[in-house]
Parts: structure tokens; C-alpha cells; sequence
């Protein structure tokens, strides 16, 4: 068993070890449909309904209600997130007495990460790289934005299928689902499956939709137990100002670095890494 660093109190924060069974907490996951049928005439036109909302956003902020469980250890947080287009995040865990629990800001391939109550920093780490370590999803800023904001990266529609007249399938690395409740009805993105290279495959998933957007979100590890989380949205505002500083952390005098490889045997993936 991998020697975890003395430097991780802000995962014992994050990650509550628990032996209670997921299904006691955990949602449900969608019913999505099997091997779509005939190739839909109407692709095009029902992705560019289901996401003419997400499309428009370059700015986006939420406080993130996440509970759920990470590599089997409960996990529940409330974090203050900042997304812009291209590739900017910022993500806060703030305690409720004292210093955050960790601050997480990245432009384009690099992140800074600080961990306040450690006095420890980690600097030009790959954003999702560095997330994964944190929290076992590993989502970079393009992915954060989208997820959070109901979308998906740019698809070739003309691979479209049709499921019946309630669904409409896209696949590919980012295999896409799209979903109405009768003929009449706009679509709705309503889950997107990710196939990265390198990576176990992960799904998002969407509901509780409000002004086009969702307000709960699913990121579900193929990989069982590897992560299973429940987002909650809420204080939402899409294309308000951020100032570029917003994605810039200053480290504090006397902070000392923490690696990657130090992160990783920390986090709540490292006992099923090892």
C-alpha cells in the first residue's frame, strides 16, 4: 500500500471514507438507448437546437454542490467555479472557518494549484492532469466549461441517428445523446459519453434544466468505482464579466512545491491506482 504525504489534510476534507453503499446516495443513471437505427435526416438541425443555448456562452460561474463517491470514498464539497472560452477555469473549495481548502486556476495547459492549509503549490501542472489527482475526474478547461454549461465540443452531425422519434445519436469520441419529449418539443443534450485515449471512457449526464441549461449534472467513471458524482448548480450566471485575473493565482511567501506524483498518492484515486 502506497505511503500517502503528511501534506493532505485538504483531502481529508474532500474525501470522507465511508462504508455505506453508494445506492443509498447516488443517482440513478439515464436509461440511455441501445444501437441507433436509420440515419437521421434531421441531425443537424436537432444538435444545433440542443445546444444553441451552451454555444453562446463564454463566460460561465456556478457554486457546485458535489457529493457522491470517488475510487469508493464519499465524497461531498462546495466549490465556487469560473469558466471562460477558450481554455480558462477557476475553481475554489471553500472552508467554512479559516483558509479555502484548495484554489485551482488554469489558462490554456497550465494550472497553479494552492493548498492553503498545507502551505503547498503546485505550479504549470496540465490542468487535467492536476484535476484528476484532486478529484478523479480529469477534466481541462475547454471539458469543465462544457460540462458545466451542458455542451459538447464541435461534432460532425452528419453521423447522426435516430433512436425513434424521441432520441437522436451522435457517435464518435464524444458520443452525444439527444432527447425530446414528444415531436413538438426542442431537444435537449442529455448526455455525452467520452472515449479519451489515454483514459477509462466517462459520462456526462443532465438534468433539471433551467433557461436551457441543466442544474444537475452525473460524471460517471465507466470504470466502476473509479468516480461517480452528483453536481448541484446554483448563484448560475452566464457571460458576466470576468476579469482575466480571475484565472491567475498568486502564490503566498513561504509556500512549498508539491509534485504531481505527491498529489496523486494523496488523492482519493491513489489506494485504487496503486
Amino acid at each position: 500500500m502506497r505511503r500517502r504525504p503528511n501534506a493532505a489534510r485538504w483531502a481529508q476534507a474532500l474525501v470522507v471514507v465511508s462504508s455505506l453503499a453508494f445506492s443509498a446516495c447516488g443517482a440513478a443513471r439515464l436509461a440511455l438507448p441501445g444501437t441507433p437505427g436509420m440515419p437521421a435526416a434531421d441531425a443537424a438541425a436537432a444538435f444545433a437546437q440542443a445546444t444553441s443555448t451552451c454555444r453562446g456562452i463564454t463566460t460561465f460561474s456556478a457554486e457546485l454542490g458535489v457529493s457522491g463517491r470517488v475510487a469508493g470514498r464519499r465524497l461531498r464539497a462546495r466549490i465556487l467555479a469560473g469558466t471562460a472560452t477558450p481554455a480558462s477555469m477557476f475553481l475554489d473549495a471553500p472552508a467554512p472557518f479559516g483558509a479555502s481548502v484548495f484554489q485551482l486556476a488554469a489558462r490554456g495547459d497550465e494550472a497553479t494549484l494552492i493548498l492553503p492549509r498545507d502551505r503547498r503549490v503546485l505550479e504549470r501542472g496540465r490542468p487535467d492532469a492536476v484535476l484528476e489527482a484532486m478529484t478523479g475526474v480529469p477534466l481541462s478547461p475547454q471539458d469543465l466549461h462544457q460540462a458545466l454549461t451542458g455542451c459538447v465540443a464541435a461534432i460532425d452531425t452528419s453521423g447522426g441517428r435516430e433512436a425513434g422519434d424521441a432520441w437522436r445519436i451522435f457517435p464518435g469520441e464524444h458520443e452525444t445523446y439527444l432527447h425530446r419529449v414528444n415531436a413538438t418539443a426542442p431537444w435537449q443534450l442529455l448526455a455525452v459519453i467520452h472515449r479519451p485515449a489515454s483514459r477509462p471512457a466517462w459520462r456526462a449526464e443532465y438534468r433539471d434544466f433551467a433557461g436551457g441549461l441543466p442544474r444537475t449534472i452525473q460524471l460517471v467513471s465507466e470504470d466502476a468505482g473509479r468516480f461517480d458524482l452528483r453536481v448541484a448548480l446554483s448563484q448560475v450566471e452566464s457571460n458576466a464579466a470576468l476579469d482575466a485575473a480571475t484565472f491567475v493565482l498568486r502564490v503566498p511567501p513561504g509556500f512549498v512545491p508539491i509534485s504531481l506524483d505527491e498529489l496523486r498518492e494523496a488523492g482519493p484515486l491513489a489506494e485504487q491506482d496503486r
